[in-house]
This record gives structure tokens, sequence and C-alpha cells, in this order.
């Protein structure tokens, strides 16, 4: 990767200018840990190798999952939006209860932005 913000191989590749700029911004910021995590993983067990009979019978679970899963969805996405109709018809609607549920909605979003603009 080119880590020179200025240069990049295309031109118009904001994202990866940005991203090298970020990388440079917050290097000085890394704990060095002399090595310390590359000896912890180092001495970790290696992963037991599946048996021949283990890789069939995972496939044939994350399979059978997945039908049920997809099976399920469209029922219990059915159910849901009924009941959250039911608890929407049921509570009564004037302008100050819009104009709350937008007001919420506005700060929400306004909260989320700047957390995620926020740069410390």
């Amino acid at each position: 990767m080119n880590t020179d913000p200025a240069r990049t191989d295309a031109p118009d590749d904001w994202l990866e200018r940005a991203l090298a700029a970020d990388a440079i911004e917050h290097r000085a910021v890394h704990v060095d840990d002399a090595g310390f995590a590359a000896r912890v993983m180092g001495a970790l067990p290696a992963p037991a190798p599946l048996t021949r009979w283990q890789r069939p019978i995972r496939w044939t679970l994350a399979g059978v999952a997945g039908a049920a899963i997809a099976a399920a969805v469209p029922g219990f996405a059915a159910d849901v939006a009924r009941e959250v109709f039911r608890a929407i018809a049921a509570q009564p609607v004037s302008l100050a209860s819009v104009a709350i549920v937008l007001a919420a909605v506005g700060a929400a979003t306004l909260g989320a932005a700047a957390f995620v603009l926020d740069r410390d």
C-alpha cells in the first residue's frame, strides 16, 4: 500500500488518500508492545484438524440451520410487522405527538452524526 497521501495509483481515489492520511496521523498513537503479541500468538496451540466425518456434518448442520432460518424469516417478519402496526394504531395521533417523534428522530440522528464525526 502506498503510504504517501499525496500520491496514489488512481488520481481520483479519494478513499485511498483519506485512509493513508488517517494512518499517518494515527501512527504516532501506536503503542509498541516489544513483540509481546507475536510471542503470545506463537505460543498458542495449532488448531485441531477436522476429521473425515466432521466436515460433512458441519456443512449439513449449516445447511439445515440456513434452511430453518430462511423458512422462519417470512413468518417472523409478518408477525413483527403486525404487532408494530397494532401498537402504533392503538396510539392517539396528534400534531404534538408527531412533532415530538420527529424531534426525537432528529436528536438521535444529530447525536449519531456527532458521535461518528467526532475526531479526538
